[in-house]
């Protein structure tokens, strides 16, 4: 079952992106690298509720 998550930055807690997921296959939360446009870097974006 696919579902729809959102990612947040870490740093200044904006949500940036909008994805989907495999639940059964990845039921932990996802954490990875990518862009913020409002911090203008790099940084970790976690999945939030």
């Amino acid at each position: 079952m696919r579902v729809r998550i959102t990612l947040e930055c870490t740093d200044c807690k904006q949500r940036n992106y909008n994805m989907m997921k495999d639940k059964k296959a990845h039921p932990e939360r996802m954490e990875t690298k990518k862009y913020c446009r409002f911090c203008k870097k790099h940084t970790m974006h976690k999945e939030t509720k």
